[in-house]
């Protein structure tokens, strides 16, 4: 007699953009960036691609690409550790995709 088991999906990577909004023009985006790294690693992702885009009145955003396993799940303790980082004004995740391939 053979037994039936269901087959158990596999959960996958996630591409995760992480918009980081610094306090003011002058904040060194490169520190924050160093920082956000190591947090982003503790976290269990990989930052894969960095973007620095104009907002206004000269603050510009830094944007954070990584890939997670989806299994790690929310992202909230991720943005309160990066939102405590000294120069940070705000944090939010901006687009969650599953990675394809």
């Amino acid at each position: 007699m053979r037994f039936y088991r269901p087959k158990l999906e596999k959960m996958t990577d996630v591409v995760i953009t992480l918009r980081i909004m610094p306090e003011s023009p002058d904040t060194d985006l490169k520190a924050i960036e160093e920082k956000a790294k190591i947090f982003i690693a503790e976290y269990g992702g990989e930052v894969g691609k960095v973007e620095i885009q104009p907002v206004a009145f000269g603050i510009k955003s830094l944007n954070l690409i990584f890939v997670s396993n989806e299994d790690i799940g929310s992202t909230d303790k991720l943005e309160q550790n990066v939102a405590s980082i000294e120069g940070v004004n705000s944090v939010e995740v901006t687009d969650v995709r599953r990675a394809v391939g």
